[in-house]
This record gives structure tokens, C-alpha cells and sequence, in this order.
């Protein structure tokens, strides 16, 4: 009950201060990250949960399901296919240049193998669609590099999942065959699209009626129903929730605007959750494991990895300068990170828990970073478009 009272006063102080941590740098996810940090067991030990505890992984992989399926929703196919382009390029070529880099840098930096570095960079290569989530929403932000985010942190956490399960196998685990993870990601991508499909033809047929309480459950059962389908089946959860969303705006704008809000505030409440437990694992002590080429790892793989991956990958685009930067910079690393980590711990991969600790090294820093310049880059778009407009 202690970690239920000190989530219950944090999301109270959070809905007190909301208004001004909107136009601060001090974002409400930077809050419970802290906030998670002091009631953890290194400190006031109100959240007694360790790496290996089940809450850590189902908090994390319930937060990171409820914002792809939300965040499809925003895209719907008509939106999706022209606007492809721009996140192909992130997809195709920024992400596997990101990992190369991120993998260089592991080795070089903290003097890991070769197979441990670029499993270290696939766990760190996608962006998250939760914190991307503080860019995507903000009306300032230019509506190409919008989408392109978007869409990009939507599927590079499924894509980056199959590239983890692979190098896993190369270093001597018992995980599926090739064909098998492929036919996760088909298998993932398929439910999305079909119970959603069935879902929302069921709730437009002249059969059925909901009433206005009832209008935001159908979708958010959907969702369920794919979450359930695709753990039972060990289809790939995340693209099928994104194809899931995706589906839902493409045939059902009505739907889409009557879950909207309420879709919004369960993942808000989730994604708050899941930083609290997230934050409450690290202690002082776990810290101070971390010797100072950790540190000087996790800084390089923010200020270099991805943004000269985005570089070379949106050279030559239509992105204005300022939008190429953005994108550069803005790739947060978040509860993909976190879940794919999880998994090197539980797979018993030599030094494991030292990829861990840089995992969550990396994703901390990360926080702190992107959900603190997120209202400084919409002021920034904003007073560019005020300077153009008036000249």
C-alpha cells in the first residue's frame, strides 16, 4: 500500500503542477522519474522492486503497448502512405546506423565484445514512443517531422525486437529460429489489422448500438484483445498494436475521435506508473556500479549515435535544416530500452547485468535530456514562425 499511497500524492502533485511543468523544462516525466528514485529501495525503500521482480517488465510492456496502439490511431493509412518516405529513411537507414554506431562506441568506450556491443546497440537503437509522444503532440512542431517521428518510434521498437532475439542466439541462448521471428512480426502485424478490422465493422453494424459511456470501451477492448491474442500466440505485441491503432483511424474516424481522449489519459496513467517502478531500481548503489566509462558511453550515444544516424539518413530530404535537427536529436530512449534489457537478464547473457546498468544508464540520461528540451524545440519552431511570418 506504501507504493500505491506515494503513486496516488505524486499523480495528485503531478495534476497540481501539470499546467506549468507543460511550459517547463521540468517535464511531469522528469518528476516521477525522481520521485521514483527517492522511494525506491536505495533510498526511502517505499517501492521495495528489484531488475527481476515481474511488475518491472508487465508495467513497462502495458505502458509501451497503450501508447503504440494510441499513437497509431494518430496515422491512419491515407495519412501513412505519403508520408513514408521520411520515416522509411529513419527506419531503413538511421536505425541500423544508429546501432552500428551505438555498437562502435560500446566497444571502444567501455571495452565490450564485439557481440555484446551490438547487442548493446540493438537494445539502444529505437526511440520510444512515449516520450516522442511530448514532440508528436505539440501543435508548433512542423506536421511532416510530426508524422515522421511518429511513425518512426511506432515501428522501430517492433523492428529493433527481432534484431535483440537474433544476437541473443548468436551469443549461445535458447530463442526462436529466424523464420520463426519472422513469422512473429507477420503473425504481430496481422492480428493488429484483423481484430481491429472485426472490431469496428461489429461496433458500425445496425445490430449493435453503444451508448455514450459505453462509445470509448469498444476500442479500448480491441486493444485488449490484441494485447491478449498476440501474448498467447508470442506474435509481436508492438507492431501489432501500432498496426491495431493504425487500422481503427483508417476505417473509423468516429471511433478514433471517441477513444481519443480516453486512450490518452490510460496510457498517461500508465506511462506515469511505469516511470515510477522504472525509477525506484536505480539507487545510489546502482550508480555507483556504473565506473566512469558508463557514463562517458551513455553521453556519447546521445550527443553522437543518433543524431549523426539521422544525419546521414535525412540527408538531401525536403526537411528544412532546423526540422533535420530536431529529428537528429529528438530520438528518446524509453520502455523499449528498458523491456529489450529485461530480456538480456532473463536470457543469462555473459555480463548481462552490466549491459543492464547501461541500459538504464543510457535511458535515464535519456529522459532527463529529450523530456527537458521537448517545450524549448516548440518554442523555438514557434518563434521561427513568428519571425518568418512577420517579415
Amino acid at each position: 500500500m506504501e507504493a500505491l499511497l506515494a503513486f496516488a500524492l505524486l499523480l495528485f502533485l503531478g495534476t497540481l503542477l501539470s499546467e506549468w511543468t507543460q511550459r517547463s523544462v521540468l517535464s511531469t516525466a522528469v518528476l516521477f522519474l525522481i520521485a521514483g528514485f527517492l522511494v525506491g529501495p536505495g533510498v526511502l525503500d517505499l517501492v521495495p522492486v528489484t531488475s527481476g521482480h515481474p511488475v518491472v517488465s508487465q508495467f513497462a510492456e502495458l505502458a509501451l503497448f497503450s501508447v503504440l496502439f494510441t499513437d497509431g490511431m494518430k496515422v491512419g493509412f491515407r495519412d501513412l502512405i505519403p508520408a513514408w518516405r521520411l520515416p522509411g529513411r529513419a527506419l531503413l537507414l538511421g536505425l541500423p546506423l544508429t546501432l552500428v554506431g551505438t555498437a562502435v562506441m560500446a566497444h571502444s568506450i567501455v571495452g565490450l565484445s564485439w557481440d555484446q556491443a551490438f547487442l548493446l546497440g540493438a537494445v539502444l537503437s529505437p526511440t520510444d514512443p512515449v516520450f516522442a509522444a511530448a514532440i508528436v503532440g505539440r501543435k508548433e512542431i512542423p506536421k511532416r517531422l510530426r508524422q515522421l517521428l511518429n511513425v518512426e518510434s511506432g515501428l522501430n521498437d517492433g523492428l529493433a525486437l527481432p534484431i535483440v532475439l537474433v544476437l541473443l542466439s548468436n551469443m549461445g541462448e535458447q530463442v526462436p529460429s529466424y523464420t520463426l521471428l519472422l513469422g512473429e512480426v507477420v503473425m504481430g502485424i496481422g492480428l493488429g489489422v484483423a481484430i481491429s478490422w472485426m472490431g469496428v465493422r461489429l461496433l458500425h453494424h445496425r445490430l449493435f448500438q453503444a451508448t455514450e459511456v459505453y462509445e470509448p470501451f469498444g476500442v479500448f477492448a480491441i486493444g485488449l484483445v490484441v494485447l491478449a491474442l498476440t501474448s498467447i500466440t508470442h506474435a509481436n505485441e508492438y507492431l501489432a498494436a501500432f498496426a491495431a491503432g493504425v487500422t481503427v483511424a483508417t476505417i473509423s474516424p468516429e471511433q478514433k475521435e471517441q477513444f481519443g481522449q480516453f486512450g490518452d489519459r490510460i496510457t498517461e496513467l500508465l506511462k506515469l506508473a511505469a516511470l515510477l517502478v522504472f525509477g525506484s531500481l536505480i539507487s545510489p548503489a546502482f550508480l555507483r556500479e556504473i565506473d566512469w566509462t558508463g557514463y562517458v558511453f551513455a553521453v556519447f550515444v546521445l550527443l553522437l549515435a543518433r543524431p549523426l544516424a539521422l544525419a546521414l539518413a535525412l540527408m538531401r530530404s525536403r526537411l528544412h535544416w532546423r526540422e533535420r535537427l530536431t529529428a537528429a536529436w529528438f530520438g528518446p530512449k524509453g520502455f523499449a530500452s528498458v523491456v529489450y534489457g529485461l530480456l538480456i537478464l532473463k536470457m543469462s547473457v555473459p555480463a548481462g547485468e552490466h549491459l543492464f546498468h547501461l541500459v538504464a544508464l543510457v535511458v535515464i540520461a535519456s529522459i532527463l535530456a529529450h523530456s527537458s528540451t521537448d517545450v524549448l524545440l516548440a518554442r523555438w519552431f514557434r518563434a521561427a514562425e513568428q519571425k518568418e511570418g512577420s517579415s
